[in-house]
């Protein structure tokens, strides 16, 4: 029997995010412990998912990082039976340094078509290399 307090999958995708989300602001984990008054190792065991965040610490998380709550929630598949929608896959993805760099630089592009060229020139290269 497990314990209902014990972190589960939900906690490892919310921790992700965390981590996702403080990397594309270039923010250290010691920056983000320092602003949720506690230590950079609780952080990186929110991250893991090793340890749960309460409401009120997610609240203070979502602020921390310039986000929403519901932020945390998008593209959670309905508990029952669904697909989660290529998320969970995002999520690893985004494990890898160089994609966080590109989509922290696309971010960057303030003019729309620039980045619209971008997103083309790398549908090119998709194309061209299958």
């Amino acid at each position: 029997m497990s314990d209902e307090r014990s972190a589960n999958a939900v906690d490892k995708r919310l921790g992700s995010r965390v981590r996702v989300r403080r990397l594309e602001l270039g923010m250290s984990q010691e920056h983000l412990a320092d602003l949720l008054g506690v230590t950079f190792q609780q952080v990186q065991k929110y991250e893991k998912g090793v340890n749960r965040m309460a409401a009120s610490r997610l609240y203070d998380v979502a602020n921390s990082l310039e986000m929403s709550i519901a932020d945390f929630f998008d593209d959670f598949p309905p508990k029952k039976g669904a697909s989660p929608n290529g998320a969970a896959r995002l999520d690893t993805a985004l494990d890898s340094p160089q994609l966080l760099e590109l989509v922290r630089l696309y971010k960057t592009i303030r003019s729309p078509s620039l980045r619209k060229r971008v997103l083309d020139l790398v549908r090119t290269v998709v194309d061209e290399s299958t």
